[in-house]
């Protein structure tokens, strides 16, 4: 999630190196999903920014957002189900590494330095893996976050991960010992966990994450309980309440003395729009 997306208006031309011509987003594309010259393509439903972070160990950066489509779970309380739940398939582009970097560039020029790979789950696409390289390559640093259910190679390259784990609330079983890999071959400087938390079921689940990974940097977020409400008045109100709550409950806790308590930035700002 993020912030308030930016208008498309013209931008200075920036100084950074576009694709080559003929690798742009309308390249030809085959039936199979993959580029004309066989590279693999990025279902890819918006591309936004830039914005700020508004969740996790990167809350408050500035960076644009590049959403896929697909996730292997379904959150009770999801608030991007259009990327899992078939709304919005006809938005789904399959798009090359390099048309994506056309489009960050069309859309954010030289205002941005951070790129937050969302969905859905980002883990299910081995195909991040170009894009992720010629960020790099660009000097752009980048984070992602999963709910660590999927190992891919190019999460070794991603800057900033935060594997946030789905508490009982949510309705999903976490595979601890998938979890455990996928935290042990991760950079330890370059990672976090963060579980929202809904209820104190979900707080007690909060804080086995905790005592199962001590040495990794740890987060906690109050949840969105209604990701439908459409006056933002009255869902910051019932997001305050909830954070209050939680950091409530966390300042009781001997065992979260090393933790750091957050709100859903974004859903402050700008309640439950899409784009943001």
């Amino acid at each position: 999630m993020s912030a308030a997306s930016q208008t498309n208006a013209a931008v200075p031309s920036p100084p950074r190196t576009l694709p080559a011509a003929g690798k742009t987003a309308a390249a030809a594309v085959s039936p199979s999903g993959t580029a004309a010259a066989g590279e693999a393509t990025i279902p890819v439903l918006e591309i936004f920014g830039p914005t700020v972070q508004g969740e996790g160990m990167v809350i408050g950066r500035k960076t644009m957002f590049v959403r896929t489509a697909g996730c292997d779970y379904r959150c009770s309380w999801c608030d991007s189900a259009f990327t899992w739940d078939g709304s919005g398939a006809a938005d789904i582009r399959p798009l090359t590494a390099e048309a994506v970097w056309e489009e960050l560039v069309r859309t954010g020029g030289s205002r941005f330095s951070h790129v937050t790979l969302s969905g859905g789950n980002p883990a299910l696409l081995r195909s991040l893996g170009p894009l992720v390289k010629l960020l790099r390559a660009q000097g752009i640093r980048t984070a992602v976050e999963t709910q660590g259910s999927r190992w891919q190679d190019w999460l070794t390259e991603i800057d900033e991960v935060t594997l946030s784990p789905k508490p009982p609330s949510s309705g999903m079983e976490t595979d601890f010992a998938k979890l455990d890999d996928i935290v042990r071959r991760l950079n330890p400087d370059g990672i976090s966990l963060k579980v929202v938390v809904f209820d104190e079921r979900d707080f007690a689940f909060a804080r086995e994450v905790h005592r199962r990974y001590p040495a990794v940097p740890f987060y906690l977020q109050a949840g969105n309980e209604d990701v439908r409400l459409a006056d933002d008045d009255l869902l910051r109100g019932q997001l305050l309440r909830k954070y209050e709550w939680l950091v409530d409950l966390t300042m009781a806790s001997e065992d979260l003395n090393d933790v750091r308590v957050l709100p859903q930035l974004h859903a402050l700002l700008w309640g439950n729009k899409r784009g943001v």
